[in-house]
């Protein structure tokens, strides 16, 4: 099996692009702030499930799969901080929530 193949890895990818997509519009000092961080966690989503997919060993796989479990939390603070402070639409973070929910 290839890590293509998993729904859940697919949709964190995607996830990612998204978040790439809304902050790459943002001035400097947001970018420089919430933005970074948010695209940080949310393609950590993704990065550490590929990680643990190229572990041998399953304890070792484990622990990554948490990490990106951890990563998946942390979009949610950041996405929730962007739309505290207006830079995300209630559509946009209605939607990113909701991809948040299918993945986890």
């Amino acid at each position: 099996m290839d890590i293509e193949e998993l729904n859940v890895y697919r949709l964190s990818m995607d996830l990612g692009e998204d978040v790439w997509d809304v902050v790459s519009d943002w001035g400097y000092f947001e970018k420089d702030t919430v933005g970074k961080q948010l695209v940080k966690a949310a393609d950590s989503v993704a990065a550490n499930l590929s990680e643990g997919f190229g572990r041998y060993h399953f304890r070792e796989a484990k622990h990554f799969y948490y990490y990106s479990r951890g990563s998946l939390f942390e979009t949610k603070t950041w996405l929730t901080k962007a739309h505290n402070r207006k830079l995300i639409t209630d559509i946009k973070y209605t939607k990113f929530r909701k991809e948040l929910m299918t993945i986890e």
